[in-house]
């Protein structure tokens, strides 16, 4: 078990491996870096370059923070995490991690998570994303909620656009929260519903409070 600086800084979500600062993005599933390889918690991790045109120093004009690469599916799905925002520390082992609380089932799609996720009386299946700065609901019901103002994000293959968010109340497994929630770029909006699903949580999920993410067996535990 290891246990890395965790940090919420202009929104995106990072963990410091040595004096470095990585991007945590579960929604991507491939990680890349400056360097060619990594090591965390004993492993090693080969890494590439880019991700769909994506590449450190574009990465870190996007987010605003200076990185030196992305931890996506392919890296994070090898290990148990415990997300302790705030205390600030992100806990990773090789040994299967336990949480008391609430326990989420995650699907997965090209290795990357799915959730269920209640809107009204309706359920949504949802990419959960910690490298989404707000999240994503791609229904017509979305304007129904309260404005919460425009957003400038991106995605890779994509480059940078803006949306209008509203905040959206939903539940996972019965806790509810509620999520700044944008609609996506026409192209990537109809690519994700041919994935079956309706939107993305994003990293806000994980804000003031600990969440267990077990990828190997499947589960959250909020």
């Amino acid at each position: 078990m290891n246990s890395f600086p965790l940090q919420f800084r202009n929104g995106h979500l990072f963990v410091e491996l040595g004096s470095e600062l990585w991007l945590l993005d579960t929604g991507a599933p491939t990680s890349f870096g400056a360097s060619s390889s990594v090591s965390i918690a004993g492993e090693q991790f080969s890494l590439g370059r880019s991700y769909l045109g994506l590449t450190v120093e574009t990465l870190s004009q996007f987010v605003g923070v200076r990185c030196v690469g992305l931890l996506g599916a392919d890296v994070l799905g090898c290990f148990d995490h415990i997300f302790d925002s705030a205390s600030g520390r992100l806990v990773v082992a090789t040994d299967e991690l336990r949480l008391s609380g609430t326990i989420v089932t995650l699907e997965q799609v090209m290795g990357v998570p799915v959730v269920t996720a209640r809107v009204g009386s309706n359920d949504y299946r949802m990419f959960f994303d910690t490298g989404a700065q707000i999240s994503y609901f791609e229904d017509d019901l979305l304007t129904e909620f309260p404005a919460a103002g425009s957003v400038t994000d991106f995605y890779p293959g994509i480059g940078q656009f803006e949306t209008d968010t509203h905040w959206v109340t939903m539940s996972l497994s019965g806790v509810v929260f509620t999520l700044r929630c944008g609609t996506l770029p026409s192209l990537l909006g109809m690519t994700l519903k041919m994935t079956g699903t309706q939107g993305i949580i994003g990293n806000a999920l994980l804000a003031n409070r600990t969440v267990g993410y077990f990828p190997r067996r499947r589960v959250m535990v909020l």
